[in-house]
């Protein structure tokens, strides 16, 4: 394995790395956060009797 294999080799590394803890941190904070938002919001209307508005 010579220099240009190895670097690429880091790069791909690299580029898959930052893209599993992305994932990760969306598929465990950022998406279940907006859900939870947008449910509590939504039983808020709901309870005070009013349509949700549309944005």
């Amino acid at each position: 394995m010579d220099l240009s294999q190895f670097s690429g080799f880091l790069v791909f590394l690299g580029i898959f790395t930052m893209g599993f803890w992305l994932m990760l941190f969306l598929l465990t904070f950022a998406i279940p956060y907006w859900l939870f938002g947008a449910a509590k919001e939504a039983w808020k209307y709901r309870k005070e009797g009013r349509a949700i508005p549309k944005k």
